[in-house]
């Protein structure tokens, strides 16, 4: 259901709602995830797989990875698998560790806001 108010959608039906703060919220997953170890990326979307509402699939996360690494947050190296081809490793860098850092503590104070005025109704 779409109602306008004036030229700007005011409701856009939850299924829509959901998928932006998915959207939003991986970069964040990506890097925390990133922050323990070094992965690579079907590895990061069976890890992210773990948790229903952060699924993704591979089409996702490759370009996501590209933009992290074109942003300087993460770097990536070819590493030999012991079973298979090699696969590509992606790590933070120093600069995705503060951005990590300071991402973290936005969602952590949203998300305490968020609470607040949800279990206030």
């Amino acid at each position: 259901m779409l109602a306008m108010q004036g030229s700007w959608p005011y409701f856009v039906g939850v299924s829509a709602w959901v998928s932006q703060i998915r959207k939003g919220v991986l970069e964040l997953a990506v890097l925390g995830l990133l922050a323990g170890e070094p992965r690579y990326g079907s590895q990061l979307v069976d890890d992210l797989g773990d948790y229903e509402a952060l699924a993704i699939t591979a089409g996702t996360v490759y370009p996501l990875l590209s933009r992290l690494k074109k942003a300087g947050l993460i770097d990536s190296v070819w590493r030999e698998s012991p079973v298979g081809p090699p696969r590509k490793y992606y790590s933070l860098t120093d600069v995705g560790r503060e951005v990590l850092t300071e991402m973290a503590g936005t969602w952590r104070a949203v998300d305490a806001a968020i609470t607040n005025i949800v279990e206030q109704t």
